[in-house]
């Protein structure tokens, strides 16, 4: 029986500074994970690296949100 990696938390450098929003990110195998540091026990959503890449991309671009 294997055991599941830890999974490492980080504050994500697009949170705000006042405390009341902030997300966490985590790196895991070719997955990306996502949460509320607020709640840590979840809810947490999980993409492929590639499909994260695409959605920062898209951030950035004017054309993104429509």
């Amino acid at each position: 029986m294997t055991t599941p990696p830890v999974q490492h938390w980080f504050k994500s450098s697009y949170s705000g500074g006042s405390g009341t929003e902030c997300v966490e990110c985590s790196h895991a195998n070719n997955d990306i994970s996502v949460r509320d540091s607020k709640q840590l026990e979840g809810p947490i959503v999980t993409v492929s690296h590639p499909a994260w890449t695409v959605f920062i991309r898209s951030l950035g671009r004017s054309d993104a949100l429509g």
